[in-house]
């Protein structure tokens, strides 16, 4: 028993390099298993339809996690990457940047705080305050980036996309009242289940990604 728990400390200290070949190779699979995941949305019934919930972050996290918040950073713009040369863009790249932004926010805090001290709780911890920052950053990213170069790709009013929640929720009648009540649940629904799911996951491979059999 002692030689087990001494086995998984010494892998939990175990650091991968970013640069090195098992980093590089890690990056690089985390990076396509999130461009495969975003193929795969999920819609909510209170946010219009352009609003779906994929899972792509989770192999984002899980490399953050393994290899620092850098790591992290790199596999997220890798993704939005290969999803804007894949998909192409209506919004020149902006709201693929802010959606970037958006996961970064969520990405970033989780792994330091996770960093710092590796372990279950500090992970959820992390999780925790990233899913905050996901919801304030992607409401303020939403009210005054995203929706509004979205409305002007589709050549259609802000009221146009305010209306689509409206005609799902008769409480949506502002912007403000879209952020609160589509923008934030969506947000915060996403933040929690890829946190669960990365919870779940990260420790079972993690011994892949540090080598450890």
């Amino acid at each position: 028993m002692n030689k087990m728990n001494n086995t998984q400390t010494m892998a939990e200290n175990t650091k991968v390099g970013l640069l090195s070949v098992r980093g590089l190779t890690t990056i690089a699979m985390l990076s396509a298993l999130s461009v495969i995941l975003m193929l795969f949305e999920i819609p909510l019934w209170f946010a219009p339809s352009f609003y779906e919930i994929d899972l792509s972050e989770v192999p984002v996290l899980i490399g953050a996690f393994a290899l620092g918040p850098v790591a992290g950073v790199v596999i997220e713009f890798i993704k939005i990457l290969l999803n804007f040369i894949i998909n192409g863009t209506i919004t020149a790249g902006i709201g693929e940047f802010a959606n970037f932004l958006i996961g970064c926010a969520l990405v970033v805090p989780a792994a330091m705080l996770y960093q710092a001290r590796k372990t279950r709780n500090s992970a959820a911890l992390g999780l925790g305050i990233g899913t905050i920052c996901l919801v304030v950053a992607g409401s303020v990213l939403n009210a005054y980036l995203i929706l509004p170069i979205y409305a002007k790709a589709f050549h259609m009013p802000m009221e146009a996309l305010i209306g689509m929640g409206t005609a799902i929720n008769p409480r949506i009648n502002s912007l403000t009242s879209f952020i609160l009540l589509a923008v934030v649940p969506f947000n915060l629904i996403k933040g929690i289940l890829v946190s669960l799911i990365t919870l779940l996951l990260y420790k079972r491979v993690s011994w892949v990604i540090k080598g450890y059999h």
